[in-house]
């Protein structure tokens, strides 16, 4: 049920005066818990608190402990890293008092959290505009944001050329790409000039293979997921939000009617940061593995702790790997069924054999009429499969198609190939990407900032807040959000230092191991807090948000329409507000005519659950709609509208009135 007690939301709550003591008030919703607690407590002759092994853990432990009045150096606490039956028996043997430690630990970062939110967000309320918060890592999660978006805007494209050749070999056609002059060094193409020059020299010339390199690579199997690579695999395969991840993932952790089974927990605890497994589940994925698919693809898999992790549960894993994800699909939602393939699948190769994989690269040979033309053509092949015989993990790469694998047929030295066609290409270098959010949930945990279980609140506020947007699932900043991050800059330049967050992380765990006191490490945090804070009342001037004028009058008052930013994002509202309280949605139009009514323009529009679809501009009079993006090209068979569909790594378009359907060139 989590915490049971917590800082008031009205008050600061925190006497600094008063060594920084926190003033605890009962949750809302849980004083019927707490009810029922006492009244049980009041029957048993001993009590044992077993919440999480970590700070957050402990911290409950020790509230429950002063509601229930247990006597703090009674043995009364017990501590397991896995809902296992061995491993539950094995920690009630050994009980031991509540480490005020890991207490400490957890009400330094509560407080030290509530001083900063609580102490900028009132001035950005009144220097800015209500509503508004500021906080260590969601003021950071800006920046990262802001930053790439600056360079992005800075952002100054080279051109370079690539030609790709088409050879032939009996049935097999391959490519292979220009690599340079000589064997040693590859030659980058930076004009057309240049890429003529080359074509013109090779020009109906014959390929000839000039070197051959085999190697061999193994390809070590995928860790089990902790709460940031489930939640960055899941918007890369499932195209699942952070925030819908955690929802489902609690579903499946909670527990599921299965049949006959009953209500059974299908995973493991879904907040964590630990690859360890339990010998127990290790055990059963040995048996599935051996059974299904025979002694030589059972792993060897290891556990080593690697940084400041806490460690305090399991990775995430299927409670039983006998529970078949095509067994129970019945009883899942859509989407609960592929979150949870995803992480039974993920498991199970965790516990699987390396991959072994034969690489080959070719160099061929053209002998131009002025000097040697080198081409490479590289392709692979698996020679066992191992772990990726269940699952391969997404990688979302920026290189372009010089870097693709493909299965080259049997080749040998100075054997001549036929060329079938040469491809000169014209690319320009791309500007950094922008965050989506698995991206920069992996950057959050990278640099330790947050913990696993703040990651999808975090992206939550920062877009409730109308600091960001969300524009093709990646996160772009608005006009609110660079203004209120140069404010925290100037003012609060240590809450946007990654490298003070993350000591101030260390210093944590140092108040964990019982090393530094709590109080003073706050003390020294919020005596040149207070100091900027005082600093910025005086000196910071009030902003004045521009408004940005749309191009339309308010069908409502005749006054000019403006751009305002609300939870949900950017939105249409009338200048004159609140004398008029007209707001619309802000339509994207397509400039495609829709193909029901014949006269409205299709546009883009969302769904309730922010689910983006197209239909016309005259609804509810036309009632077209369509998932899918509909193409600007008509079908060349029939004249009507076609859309554009993805599938795997192609983009199709298909017709909707005939089967017509093709692969988009681009």
């Amino acid at each position: 049920m989590g915490h049971i007690r917590d800082l008031p939301k009205s008050q600061l709550g925190v006497d600094i005066e008063n060594r920084f003591k926190p003033k605890y008030i009962t949750i809302r919703g849980r004083g019927e818990i707490l009810k029922d607690l006492k009244k049980a407590r009041k029957k048993a002759k001993e009590i044992f608190l077993a919440v999480d092994p970590d700070r957050e853990g402990e911290a409950i432990a020790w509230h429950l402990a002063n509601v229930l009045d247990i006597d703090l150096k009674l043995n009364c606490r017990v501590v397991f890293n896995e809902i296992t039956k061995d491993a539950i028996k094995e920690s009630f043997k050994f009980p031991r008092p509540i480490d005020m430690n890991l207490v400490n630990a957890q009400q330094a970062r509560r407080i030290l959290d509530r001083l900063v939110g609580y102490g900028i967000s009132p001035l950005l309320w009144k220097k800015v505009k209500k509503g508004l918060s500021a906080g260590r890592v969601q003021s950071i999660a800006v920046k990262f944001i802001v930053d790439r978006e600056k360079q992005i805007r800075s952002f100054v494209p080279e051109e370079y050329w690539t030609i790709t050749s088409y050879l032939r070999l009996e049935k097999t056609t391959f490519k292979a790409f220009f690599y340079g002059f000589d064997l040693k060094k590859k030659v980058e193409l930076k004009t057309k000039e240049e890429v003529e020059e080359v074509i013109k020299d090779i020009q109906d010339k014959e390929f000839i293979v000039e070197d051959i390199k085999e190697s061999q690579r193994k390809r070590s199997p995928v860790l089990p997921f902790t709460t940031s690579t489930l939640q960055q695999e899941a918007a890369k395969r499932l195209n699942f939000r952070s925030k819908k991840t955690m929802l489902i993932a609690q579903q499946l952790y909670e527990g599921i009617s299965i049949g006959k089974s009953g209500f059974t927990g299908l995973i493991t605890y879904m907040r964590t940061d630990s690859t360890r497994v339990s010998e127990t589940a290790k055990n059963e994925a040995k048996e599935y593995i051996l059974e299904k698919f025979g002694q030589e693809y059972i792993g060897n898999y290891s556990y080593a702790k690697k940084g400041k992790i806490q460690d305090a549960h399991e990775a995430i894993r299927p409670t039983s790997i006998f529970r078949l994800p095509e067994d129970i699909k019945e009883y899942l939602s859509t989407d609960q069924y592929k979150l949870y393939k995803l992480i039974w699948e993920r498991f199970l190769a965790s516990q699987m054999k390396e991959a072994i994989l034969d690489n080959i690269a070719v160099m061929l040979k053209v002998s131009g009429e002025n000097k040697a033309v080198y081409f490479k053509a590289t392709g692979s092949k698996i020679r066992f499969p191992g772990f990726m015989k269940v699952y391969t993990e997404s990688i979302e790469s920026n290189k372009p198609n010089e870097s693709e694998e493909v299965f080259l047929p049997t080749l040998s030295l100075k054997q001549p190939i036929p060329c079938e066609k040469i491809e000169p290409k014209q690319h320009f270098t791309q500007p950094p990407p922008r965050y989506n959010e698995a991206k920069l949930v992996k950057l959050l945990e990278e640099k330790g900032i947050g913990r696993p279980s703040t990651y999808a609140p975090t992206l939550d506020i920062i877009q409730k807040r109308g600091y960001v947007l969300l524009e093709d699932k990646k996160f772009v900043p608005s006009e609110l959000g660079e203004l209120v991050l140069n404010l925290i800059e100037e003012f609060f330049p240590e809450i946007l230092n990654v490298e003070f967050t993350a000591s101030m992380e260390e210093e944590l765990d140092l108040i964990g191991e019982g090393k530094v006191d709590w109080v003073n490490i706050l003390d020294k945090f919020y005596k040149s807090f207070s100091l900027r804070l005082q600093h910025a009342e005086k000196v910071m001037e009030k902003v004045e948000l521009k408004l940005e004028y749309a191009n339309e009058n308010c069908e409502k008052c005749g006054s000019p329409m403006v751009y305002r930013y609300g939870r949900f994002g950017k939105f249409l509202a009338c200048a004159s507000f609140p004398a008029c309280k007209n707001s619309k949605p802000i339509v994207k139009g397509t400039g495609v005519i829709c193909p029901k009514c014949k006269k409205g323009e299709v546009v883009e529009r969302k769904s309730k659950k922010k689910r983006t679809f197209y239909g016309c501009k005259d609804y509810p009079k036309c009632d077209f709609i369509s998932w899918h993006k509909l193409s600007s090209r008509p079908c060349p068979k029939c004249k009507e509208v076609m859309v554009e569909k993805k599938k795997k790594k192609e983009k199709i378009v298909k017709c909707l009135f005939c089967e017509f359907s093709q692969v988009c060139d681009e």
